[in-house]
């Protein structure tokens, strides 16, 4: 058995990296055609919003600053999607649980520890097996079809931050959609678009319907990603047209065994200190002293 764990702990990862194992990825057709569509519905309102209501707008003041706003939102979005969908959620190594490992912890003969009988890791508090990335992952959410990955300890931040601009941009379209039909009816429909007013009518009321999903949708994980970190647990959102997202914790009924957070040290552990980069898809929370840094990859 130790031999078997010491080949699995040397095996190449493959599985969830591309780019010569320099980024993470996790290799799912359903959830890379899921991302894959969660950008054609970003360009298309982009698309809509611009080509559609901004362009043929006749104030310019207008015009410039929901240009600004609509595309600095999208950009960040598209931004903390790929955040999310390319970082290591905190997966734990395979094959980690050999006697070298555990003498490593600080594990006493006879103390009870965790293992994966799956992928023959010694799991950390909190840690659980998905079977799409097929790792343990620390302080595991869910896996989220949408982004292609697992919403763990170290991507969490790039998760709320998408649900954050998505909600954002949704709101924005559905107020330049419906300024535009207003502005529309007012006046001639053939001056207030470069496209026929059927396609108009079209391009504008698919636009409301996708933005009013996914404000809704985005809302709603939004508000219980938060809630998740003030409390320092998971929570299962509610499922919404089998999007798969459900909080790992709830789902089990598990009882906190783990010594729970302050709320703000708890908002701190995911964000880092408060300051303009909380809301940067660009940059990671900078942990003083990773508690599990033992079982990282």
């Amino acid at each position: 058995m130790e031999y078997e764990y010491m080949l699995m702990r040397n095996e190449k990862e493959t599985q969830n990296r591309c780019c010569g194992g320099r980024v993470w990825c996790v290799q799912d057709i359903c959830g890379i055609i899921c991302a894959v569509l969660t950008w054609s519905l970003i360009l298309y309102a982009e698309f809509v919003v611009t080509m559609v209501i901004l362009i043929p707008h006749p104030y310019k003041a207008y015009r410039y600053i929901n240009f600004i706003i609509f595309n600095t939102g999208s950009f960040l979005a598209f931004a903390s999607h790929l955040r999310t969908m390319l970082s290591d959620p905190g997966a734990v190594p395979k094959g980690n649980a050999t006697k070298e490992m555990i003498q490593q912890l600080g594990y006493q003969e006879g103390q009870v520890f965790f293992k994966c009988p799956k992928c023959c890791s010694i799991k950390p508090e909190r840690a659980h097996h998905c079977s799409v990335c097929q790792r343990c992952i620390r302080k595991m959410d869910h896996h989220c079809p949408w982004i292609n990955n697992c919403v763990g300890e170290n991507n969490q931040k790039f998760f709320v931050l998408f649900t954050f601009y998505i909600a954002f941009i949704s709101i924005h379209s559905i107020f330049l959609a419906v300024n535009q039909f207003c502005l529309c009816i007012k006046n001639e429909w053939r001056e207030c678009s470069n496209y026929s007013p059927p396609a108009t009518v079209i391009l504008l009321l698919f636009l409301i319907l996708e933005a009013l999903l996914f404000a809704v949708f985005t809302m709603i994980m939004l508000g219980t990603q938060l809630n998740a970190i003030w409390t320092d647990e998971t929570v299962r959102p509610v499922d919404f047209v089998s999007f798969s997202c459900s909080g790992i914790e709830q789902l089990k009924k598990e009882e906190a065994r783990w010594v729970k957070k302050s709320r703000w040290k708890s908002f701190q552990a995911v964000f880092g200190h408060f300051s303009l980069a909380w809301f940067s898809p660009f940059t990671q929370p900078l942990r003083a002293k990773h508690e599990n840094y033992l079982y990282s990859v």
